[in-house]
């Protein structure tokens, strides 16, 4: 087995508001949201082969190897490339799955990102957000790297540059199913679109938040928990609550608080991801 060459992070998102417009024909969501990422993540390591096989040496418990966005993202990239390199590909898996902080998404991301780095593609972000949209809707977003306002089913990316405060992320430990909560009958889907850029004030809310705080008693303690601290909202379709603060010393004194009794971490929003500035000092 080969030894790592390069080694990337794969940020986690917020979704800083969370509107539902419609359903369209095909049955996707029309939505408007705001990305933000994280400076804190998974990690991926890659190495060439020279077989031209892609393998993920990091086994996933509940996901097989050949059905991770990793190893699809590696996949169709040397596919459409007609790349006759491979790749051994190791995860330093920190962001939990189903969790609305967009882990699968961004691993993908970085997969494309990377191996367009490795294998000397020089495919432009334009053609890799492109091939990222077919394996999902928040990889294009990873791809491109900036705080964005998102439309469609999040690929019309427009970039923002919202404030970029300290976080109290709580992880309550349960997996959100995104389909589950699209196809719930009582989920909002008629919130009329924002036209106004920036967002104004006071539509900062997710449409997901009821539906899921009726369904996931876990995520309701941990919205109620926060919410006596700051304003707690819900990320995404996810379980993953959070909260901004001014500082950092602010938010680690409300994490150490909640953190007795819930699972969660301190990280500082970013308008650049933490993957696209290390990708920037290999250039």
């Amino acid at each position: 087995m080969s030894r790592p060459l390069l080694t990337l992070p794969a940020p986690a998102k917020l979704n800083l508001m969370l509107h539902i417009l419609g359903r369209r024909p095909d049955g996707y969501h029309e939505l408007q949201t705001i990305f933000q990422f994280l400076d804190y993540g998974d990690e991926l390591s890659f190495a060439l082969r020279e077989d031209g096989e892609v393998r993920l040496q990091t086994e996933i418990e509940g996901v097989p190897h050949d059905s991770n966005l990793i190893v699809k993202a590696a996949r169709a990239l040397k596919e459409q490339s007609g790349c006759e390199q491979g790749v051994d590909i190791w995860l330093k898996k920190v962001l939990p799955m189903g969790g609305g902080i967009g882990g699968g998404s961004s691993d993908a991301a970085t997969t494309l990102l990377g191996l367009n780095h490795l294998w000397q593609l020089g495919w432009d972000e334009d053609r890799l957000a492109a091939l990222g949209l077919k394996l999902g809707a928040d990889v294009p977003v990873f791809v491109r790297g900036h705080a964005a306002f998102a439309e469609g089913v999040g690929e019309i990316l427009t970039p923002v540059t919202p404030e970029e405060p300290w976080y109290v992320v709580l992880v309550p430990q349960v997996s959100v199913s995104t389909a589950e909560i699209f196809s719930d009958p009582l989920l909002t889907r008629d919130t009329p679109p924002i036209k106004v850029r920036p967002v104004p004030k006071g539509n900062s809310r997710n449409d997901c938040l009821p539906v899921v705080a009726r369904r996931y008693p876990d995520v309701r303690n941990a919205l109620n928990l926060l919410g006596k601290f700051a304003e707690a909202k819900l990320t995404g379709t996810g379980s993953c609550v959070f909260g901004a603060f001014p500082n950092k010393a602010e938010a680690d004194k409300v994490s150490a608080l909640l953190t007795e009794t819930l699972t969660g971490f301190v990280a500082k929003g970013s308008n650049i991801s933490m993957l696209h500035r290390k990708l920037q000092t290999l250039l």
